[in-house]
């Protein structure tokens, strides 16, 4: 399937942003459809919020969410996250889909 309009979004986020994130998302209108997450650490500048713990680790624990859908769709479910969570420290990019598929 070569869909030209197709993104990747990825969402980073602390871990205890998790449930209520993944219950918004399924509940917003587009609904997300499949999605992937994994526990991530973040690296590099803005620790300003970071616990002790990862202050000394030298990395912050997160949590990533991949999803692969319409651009439109995308900028519809982030302008819901922006509404309803703008506070969970949420960082958020788009990336191009050149192909998409399943090995069937």
């Amino acid at each position: 399937m070569n869909d030209p309009s197709l993104v990747q979004l990825a969402l980073a986020f602390p871990p205890p942003a998790e449930r209520p994130l993944l219950a918004l998302l399924l509940e917003l209108d587009p609904g997300l459809g499949g999605f992937s997450t994994v526990a991530a650490a973040g690296h590099g500048h803005g620790f300003d919020n970071a616990s002790v713990q990862e202050l000394v680790r030298g990395h912050a624990d997160r949590r990533l969410l991949l999803a692969v859908m319409p651009r439109a769709s995308a900028e519809r479910l982030l302008e819901g996250l922006r509404e309803r969570m703008s506070a969970a420290g949420i960082t958020w990019w788009l990336t191009p889909v050149l192909d998409f598929g399943r090995l069937a």
